[in-house]
């Protein structure tokens, strides 16, 4: 254990230097769920079952959501080009044990979530978004847990389309949205039909953008928070689980 978190710590930290370097990466990739924020919140002013308050209370959580899906689900992508290439070969030959690898690859998928999640939150703030620090430092805690399983998940089919890199874009694209519409993150899906609201059932984002709309009101609901905590924590678990497999299958 003292050998892999000291692995996982070398591995976090050579993948966060370059994100030091380069923050400007982070707001460039802002810019999709940003135009959304803009172009979008203003029609919900009259649109029911938001809550008591206002739009954009219920619609931030669902863009930090954005944010974590966008850029956790992407991060295959860094791997596929080390493959490319040949860093991540040489990588495997190190002393560094094959968890490690991934776990501290994952793990570096907090910082950039942190970071925009603030910058958007500072952005609507003045703008009738109520601020409510205790909730909002629990519900990052929340998504950052969700991260780093999305984040394994995409290093592990970044691994299983090695040299097909169409595969791993087709596969993202095709997961991206239906996950970001069937979590209710754009519409409240209360009256959506029922096959729709089935599909959202099973949906564990659901779960957590409902506690992040919670904890971003300042109601601290303890089902809410437990169940929207469980769902990232299953995420995080499958991911890291599988991750771990096929890095350890890596060669």
């Amino acid at each position: 254990m003292t050998t892999l978190i000291r692995d996982t710590g070398i591995v976090f930290a050579r993948e966060l230097r370059p994100v030091i370097r380069e923050p400007f990466t982070i707001v460039f990739a802002m810019i999709q769920p940003l135009f959304f924020l803009a172009l979008f919140a203003p029609l919900l002013s009259n649109v029911p079952n938001l809550g008591s308050g206002s739009a954009l209370q219920w619609f931030v959580p669902g863009i930090v959501a954005m944010s974590c899906l966008f850029g956790a689900s992407m991060t295959g992508s860094n791997l596929l080009f080390e493959m490319q290439t040949g860093s991540h070969e040489r990588t495997l030959v190190t002393p560094l044990s094959r968890p490690s690898l991934l776990v501290g690859r994952a793990l570096k998928e907090i910082v950039p979530v942190i970071v925009q999640a603030v910058v958007v939150i500072a952005i609507v703030t003045p703008f009738s978004f109520e601020l409510h620090v205790p909730g909002i430092v629990v519900g990052l805690l929340i998504m950052s847990v969700f991260c780093v399983g999305l984040g394994a998940l995409s290093y592990a089919l970044a691994l299983a389309t090695k040299g097909q890199d169409w595969i791993f874009w087709t596969v993202q694209q095709t997961f991206l949205f239906p996950v970001l519409l069937l979590a209710g993150m754009m519409l409240p899906l209360d009256d959506a039909p029922g096959w729709l609201q089935r599909l959202s059932d099973i949906n564990p984002l659901t779960y957590i953008i409902e506690a992040e709309r919670g904890l971003m009101a300042g109601t601290f609901d303890a089902q809410q928070i437990g169940v929207g905590a469980l769902a990232a924590a299953i995420v995080c678990v499958v991911g890291v689980a599988v991750g771990t497999q096929a890095m350890r299958k890596s060669n």
